[in-house]
């Protein structure tokens, strides 16, 4: 009879405690707002050397120039001015984005923040494929004739289609032309196309990366109760996407400025672009 009322006794004990976790489990998981607002701040990098050569930088990397440091450095003070704090930091894994994150928060006075900073190859920027670091003026040039025009008409229609799409076409374009161009590598150097380089993304597949990207940094923030996050990023993948979210958001014909904001706000279960392109935090920096 002791040893029976013994063995209940613990069982009772081992079903008090487990009763205990699966509430704290609960409790937490109860804590998880999906209707809580995020505040994006995503950020396009200060200007690199290859940017100053002019030319192309999509996967291939570049550091900052003096200026590019500079701007980063204004952003970061004018976030510090206007009494901007985050919860949370992620950046494209390319290191012009690092960089200017790193600069950034350094000069607003959040320098802890790095050591959690997380890095996102979805975060990158649309990627050229074998035109990586060719001059802007002759892959510009490659992707006009394809498409049947000068390139002054290509870049005069710029004006007139906008930015958005004349970047989708550029991607969709640039897409096609490298496709040949694996496929001619490959056959040169007798392997797969695929062994020899990336292939330049088209446009949706830029969108879908660096919504997946987006969706996963809110999903993040809710589970933390984060609200402002900051996220460095590039210029035509922040134009594409903010764009997806918004077909009317204000992207400027001549693209996103180095270092300006483009802010997004989620909340029950909806993006919202409350701005593009934004150089106020730069401004009050200076």
């Amino acid at each position: 009879m002791k040893k029976l009322c013994l063995k209940l006794a613990m069982m009772a004990v081992a079903l008090t405690i487990i009763t205990g976790c699966k509430e704290n489990v609960s409790s937490k998981t109860s804590k998880v707002d999906k209707n809580a607002e995020v505040t994006i701040y995503l950020t396009r990098h200060g200007k690199t050397m290859l940017n100053t050569t002019d030319r192309s930088q999509g996967w291939i990397d570049a550091p900052l120039t003096p200026a590019g440091v500079e701007i980063a450095e204004y952003l970061g003070k004018g976030l510090k001015a206007e009494k901007v704090t985050f919860d949370a930091v992620y950046s494209s894994d390319s290191g012009r984005a690092v960089e200017t994150a790193n600069i950034a928060l350094k000069n607003s006075g959040q320098e802890d923040l790095l050591k959690n900073l997380k890095t996102d190859k979805r975060l990158r920027e649309v990627n050229f494929g074998t035109y990586e670091g060719m001059p802007n003026e002759e892959m510009w040039t490659a992707i006009a004739e394809k498409q049947g025009k000068t390139l002054d008409a290509f870049q005069a229609g710029m004006a007139k289609d906008g930015f958005v799409n004349t970047i989708k076409g550029f991607a969709d374009t640039l897409h096609e032309l490298d496709k040949s161009k694996l496929e001619e590598l490959a056959q040169k150097n007798k392997v797969p196309a695929a062994d020899v380089s990336w292939q330049a993304e088209d446009y949706q597949t830029v969108i879908a990366r660096s919504k997946s990207a987006l969706d996963d940094i809110v999903k993040d923030a809710q589970k933390n109760g984060q609200k402002n996050i900051l996220v460095t990023s590039h210029g035509m993948t922040i134009a594409a996407l903010v764009s997806s979210l918004d077909e009317k958001a204000p992207v400027p014909a001549t693209g996103l400025k180095n270092a300006s904001v483009s802010k997004i706000t989620y909340k029950d279960g909806q993006y919202k672009v409350a701005t593009v392109n934004d150089l106020t935090y730069v401004e009050k920096g200076k």
